[in-house]
């Protein structure tokens, strides 16, 4: 059996496991620094497999030596954000503990892929390929698929169509400089902005850039989980099956859109060995310049680590 970790059994680690072990892809470690809160999840999780039918071994730990022989190892710790408080202000913290969790789970999993959650997710992404040395196909980021099933959810609501029928691509940083392709999203076919007017798309372009922020507000403690960590699960998915699904995520870029040295989000292409190649759009000049501003941010938080 193939093997997931998940470090921070939070609401999105302990959910992802959810998820993962529903769709029985692997064994699953969690890791948490509270004492006893990944080992109850665990347990909790494990109980529930004889109801669903599904033989998936789920393990709960502090210590790291749980993460042994892992395929994939999700990284979801990491202070939440607070109302409030920006992504970058979370910025130096998150980066410790990024690092510590890639070092840590490299000693037991020298060839697992990585996908990453923690906030700021472009950042982190770039601290754990750097930390660990490891070649960009093997570090990938969980942002582009949550900023587009949103933006599908959006679009859905408004036309009243199902949200099978809707395709949203959204490019960039995962924060409010991400860039929502209207032109080349669509319904069924038909572009967005042939079956919106333009207020209604733009609304909801400006509700995309800002989802993340809605629930935080709503919720007063803590963020989403159930979106972002069913992503994860996507994703662990195509690359487990070797499925080759091109989904919105943050990788590494060597000159795609044209961009250096940066994660940013993308299509990407997953298989088994994690990112297989970049799917590249034409971009007009709007969409270019769009993409390089939120580049740019992303470049900034990076340099604020002098990594």
């Amino acid at each position: 059996m193939t093997k997931i970790s998940i470090v921070g059994a939070g609401m999105t680690g302990a959910t992802a496991a959810h998820w993962l072990a529903e769709r029985e892809l692997a064994d699953i470690a969690l890791v948490d620094v509270v004492e006893g809160m990944p080992q109850g999840k665990a347990l909790d999780l494990l109980q529930a497999m004889p109801v669903i039918g599904k033989d998936v071994r789920i393990a709960g730990s502090n210590d790291y030596a749980v993460t042994e022989g892992s395929d994939i190892v999700v990284i979801t710790a990491g202070l939440p954000r607070k109302p409030g408080m920006s992504r970058e202000d979370l910025l130096n913290t998150n980066a410790d503990i990024v690092k510590k969790a890639t070092e840590e789970t490299l000693k037991h999993s020298p060839n697992a892929i990585y996908i990453i959650l923690t906030n700021p997710l472009d950042t982190m992404c770039y601290v754990t390929m750097k930390t660990g040395g490891l070649p960009r196909e093997r570090v990938i980021g969980q942002a582009g698929i949550l900023d587009s099933a949103r933006m599908r959810a959006f679009v859905a609501m408004e036309l009243g169509v199902s949200v099978e029928n809707v395709a949203c691509y959204v490019l960039g940083g995962h924060g409010d400089s991400m860039v929502p392709l209207t032109r080349h999203s669509n319904v069924a076919g038909v572009p967005l902005n042939e079956i919106l007017p333009a207020d209604k798309l733009a609304a909801i372009v400006d509700r995309t850039r800002k989802g993340g922020g809605e629930i935080v507000a709503l919720l007063k403690q803590g963020s989403a989980f159930y979106a972002p960590s069913v992503a994860i699960a996507q994703m662990a998915e195509a690359i487990l099956k070797d499925k080759n699904l091109i989904v919105p995520s943050s990788v590494y870029l060597q000159g795609e859109y044209g961009l250096q040295d940066v994660f940013f989000g993308v299509p990407a292409q997953l298989g088994r060995g994690g990112l297989v190649k970049v799917i590249e759009y034409t971009l007009n000049a709007e969409e270019q310049a769009e993409v390089q501003k939120s580049a740019e941010e992303v470049q900034a938080s990076v340099a604020e680590l002098k990594l």
